[in-house]
């Protein structure tokens, strides 16, 4: 090997995870990624983030990538702490969490990458060459990077159909679409990539009444910074989302590299990543026969009315079919640990339905009695039912969440709403729905099609394998030209 070639930087990612299980998901999966392809990897969580877990996994010590070290992957692990300490409920304040975040969170990221590039400094060929945020952090990402002189990639963990939308804000002002008034039910035919959503189907922090919310204020300064960002990357699909991504291109080179949760032949995958402890209904899903079981969940983080779970469990219980339902602490409110569903109602559905905190999503949805999933359509929740050829009913709540309805039930056409648009769950039209759904050839049929390109995507020679080597390739070179 020449000297020159001895002398050339390992290439080295910085990579900082935002503190919410729908994030750190593909984000622990992409530094999996990223390391087998020779890539020194510093990956940092929160401290908060790091006690849920230690917490969660208390078997798994306080390194959650030395399992990943000792397979051969060169990822170090570092915590950073936020503004408040660790017994601070983040979600009960969660308006004033972030508020305090988007003012003094960029300061401690710079005291922090400081740090590590003065410690690196006596092997300067091991310095961070790159910085790995998530497209929500604000727009701090683009300060830090070239402060410290690191390529800046952004990686959106939604689907490219929100990150048109939020890439696209100027268009939305200009045609009165934002912020959007609470009550209209317009079509928008004007953004790049989309041939049509009605104004129902935006996320909800588009909306008049959240456009001033915290949510909107991070994703408006993180937008102004992707813009400028060195790399694009979206836990997406080429396949499922060809026209968008084709029209972003045009504005700004990106890379859908989805589902990274569901990379294959890495060394490990055995990262501690739910910040829950998790139930296993293997045993109770054994006794059942194949897509009988309708699996029902509503994420690790929003929240609900009592009212639409009472419906909800009186629709389950009248529609007579077998289910897993995951009811979690502050599915109705942050403060509120009590039981929500109706008085009695777990020993009269007996064991026909088994109600738990938290378990393995993808362990039940690929398993074969499931047949269906009820759920409030996160992203990360949508891709691993897809991955698993199991259609959906749809509940969808805020965020990102009325986009991703429409890319099932609408573009995909893979799952069915609970409820009208805007109204609440009734039970009697919930159970026929769910009887129906169930007995649905159709839906299983285009599941199974939409599985089968996800897979496709994720082999040797798919559209997201390909995505991802062209990253590879592009960030190495422009790091050797630095």
């Amino acid at each position: 090997m020449a000297e020159s070639d001895q002398r050339k930087p390992q290439p080295h990612g910085l990579m900082i995870c935002f503190p919410l299980q729908g994030h750190i998901n593909p984000f622990v999966w992409l530094a999996l990624k990223l390391a087998s392809k020779g890539f020194i990897i510093t990956f940092v969580h929160l401290e908060s983030v790091h006690y849920k877990l230690a917490k969660a996994h208390a078997h798994a010590g306080d390194d959650f990538f030395s399992e990943a070290r000792r397979s051969g992957l060169d990822i170090r692990y570092a915590t950073m702490p936020d503004p408040f300490p660790l017994e601070f409920d983040r979600d009960l304040n969660f308006d004033y969490y972030w508020e305090t975040m988007l003012r003094e969170f960029p300061a401690i990221v710079d005291h922090f990458v400081s740090n590590l590039i003065r410690s690196s400094e006596s092997d300067p060929l091991q310095l961070p060459t790159f910085l790995v945020t998530d497209t929500v952090y604000s727009s701090w990402p683009l300060d830090i990077a070239t402060k410290y002189k690191l390529l800046n990639v952004s990686f959106w963990t939604q689907p490219a159909l929100l990150f048109t939308m939020l890439y696209h804000l100027d268009l939305l002002s200009l045609h009165a679409h934002f912020p959007c008034k609470d009550n209209i039910e317009e079509e928008i035919n004007y953004l790049p990539g989309v041939e049509s959503i009605n104004t129902r189907d935006l996320m909800s922090s588009l909306r008049e009444a959240e456009s001033q919310g915290i949510v909107m204020k991070f994703l408006a300064k993180g937008f102004t910074g992707v813009k400028r960002a060195d790399f694009v990357l979206l836990n997406t699909v080429f396949e499922l989302e060809s026209q968008t991504l084709n029209a972003l291109n045009k504005f700004q080179p990106n890379y859908a590299i989805g589902p990274i949760n569901f990379t294959k032949n890495l060394p490990t995958n055995t990262v501690r990543t739910s910040l829950r402890s998790e139930s296993d209904c293997t045993k109770w899903l054994e006794s059942k026969s194949p897509g009988s079981v309708l699996y029902i969940s509503f994420g690790s983080f929003v929240q609900m009315s009592k009212q639409d779970i009472e419906e909800i469990a009186y629709a389950l219980q009248l529609s007579q079919v077998d289910f897993i339902w995951v009811v979690r602490d502050g599915v109705v409110s942050a403060s509120a640990d009590a039981n929500v569903l109706p008085v009695g109602y777990e020993s009269e559905i007996k064991e026909r339905g088994l109600i738990v905190p938290w378990c393995d999503q993808v362990m039940v949805l690929s398993n074969p009695a499931v047949g269906g999933f009820l759920t409030h359509c996160g992203w990360n929740s949508v891709i691993e039912s897809m991955w698993c050829g199991v259609p959906m009913i749809c509940y969808p709540l805020m965020f990102d969440q009325p986009a991703n309805r429409k890319l099932v039930v609408e573009d995909l056409k893979i799952g069915i709403d609970i409820r009208d648009h805007g109204k609440s769950v009734d039970r009697n039209e919930a159970a026929a729905k769910i009887n129906n759904f169930m007995s649905s050839n159709r839906l299983r049929e285009e599941s199974h099609k939409v599985k089968t390109t996800l897979r496709r995507a994720m082999e040797v020679d798919g559209s997201s394998e390909i995505s991802f080597e062209n990253f590879v390739h592009d960030l190495k070179a422009k790091i050797y030209a630095i």
